[in-house]
Formats: C-alpha cells, sequence, structure tokens
C-alpha cells in the first residue's frame, strides 16, 4: 500500500479517553517519553514543518492529536516522564494514554520512540513490556541519531535491543534532522496497514 504521507492533515485532538473516536480505519500511534522527539519525527515523517507542534518544552503535548492520511490514522499520544506539570496533570496523561489502549481500536502499528543517545530508561522499559504483554505490532524508533557518530549509533542499537530484550530487527535507527531512517519507517507503516 503506498501511502501518500505529504497529505497528511489534523483530525482532531481529544482530553480524555471517553471523548476517543470509534476506530474505523487503520492507526498508527506514536508513543515515546517527553522530551523525546515526537512531533519532529511525526513532521519528518509527514514531510511538513509544523503539522505536528513541536516546543523546546518536554510535554507539550498534552492531549491524543488524530492526523488523517490516505485512510489512516496517525495517533500521537501524549509524552511520558519528566515534563514539568503538575502531578494531576500528570495522571490523566496517564489515563489518556492507557484509556486509548484499553479500547478496542485498529492497532495496526506502534511507533515506540526511545532517544538512542541513553541507555533504557524505566518508563520505556515499561511501555516495552506493555507492548510486549499486550501481543501489540510495534517498532521501536531510535531518535537523535544525527547527534551520534554511525559507530556510536550501531553499538548504541545493539545495547539497547538487549536491554529491551528485543530484537534489533524491531528498531529503526531515525534522525528528524538528517531524515535517517525515515523511508523504512514509512515502509514499516504501510506494511502494517495493508
Amino acid at each position: 500500500m503506498a501511502i501518500r504521507f505529504e497529505n497528511a492533515r489534523f483530525e482532531a485532538a481529544y482530553g480524555t479517553a471517553e471523548q476517543l473516536p470509534e476506530s474505523t480505519t487503520p492507526e498508527v500511534a506514536f508513543a515515546g517519553r517527553s522530551n523525546v522527539g515526537k512531533s519532529s519525527l511525526i513532521n519528518k515523517l509527514v514531510g511538513r514543518k509544523a503539522l505536528a507542534r513541536t516546543s523546546s518544552q518536554p510535554g507539550k503535548t498534552a492531549n491524543i492529536n488524530f492526523y488523517e492520511t490516505d485512510g489512516i490514522r496517525l495517533v500521537d499520544l501524549p509524552g511520558y516522564g519528566f515534563a514539568k506539570v503538575s502531578g494531576k496533570e500528570r495522571q490523566r496523561w496517564a489515563d489518556l494514554i492507557a484509556g486509548y489502549f484499553n479500547q478496542e481500536r485498529s492497532f495496526n502499528l506502534v511507533v515506540a520512540l526511545v532517544d538512542i543517545r541513553h541507555n533504557a530508561q524505566k518508563l520505556d522499559v515499561q511501555m516495552l513490556d506493555f507492548l510486549q504483554d499486550a501481543e501489540l505490532p510495534f517498532v521501536v524508533a531510535l531518535t537523535k541519531a544525527d547527534k551520534l557518530s554511525r559507530t556510536k549509533q550501531d553499538q548504541q542499537a545493539a545495547a539497547l535491543a538487549k536491554q529491551f530484550g528485543i530484537d534489533r530487527a524491531q528498531m529503526i535507527v531515525t534522525s528528524a534532522q538528517k531524515g535517517t531512517g525515515i523511508n523504512e519507517l514509512r515502509h514499516a507503516i504501510a506494511q502494517a496497514c495493508d
């Protein structure tokens, strides 16, 4: 299936799981820590500068944002982790993410974003454990690869695969800055939505 990613448009944003629309098309969800570069990666994926809002302040995505392109939905989940927000707001995000995954939806693929520069963080391990336990199809997009040399990228990818207990083939090394891995990610999404 050839997806014209450049046709992506913002559909809607939802603040609670109860508001989420029924799942009627293939869905690809993006999950990751607050500072992992989710919005930047989505923008690179669709070849647009500001479809998903980026910010130098982690935790800008406070809702679940739906984008539509060629009959599939890209679902941008709120970042988890250290964003400077109240405990109450952080709990709302956690409930929102859990609420999304607890629904009957067309989970074609979950793109779990992990910063390639760091060892496996507790929250990332929990997310990947959850995806494996729930038997959801996923790939890990290792972000910010442009900050490391090619050799270091390979070393980190292998180390993270080991730490997460997953196959290295389930990981895509990406850079929203340089476009590294974007075609590979598009291919994985197209295959999952076929």
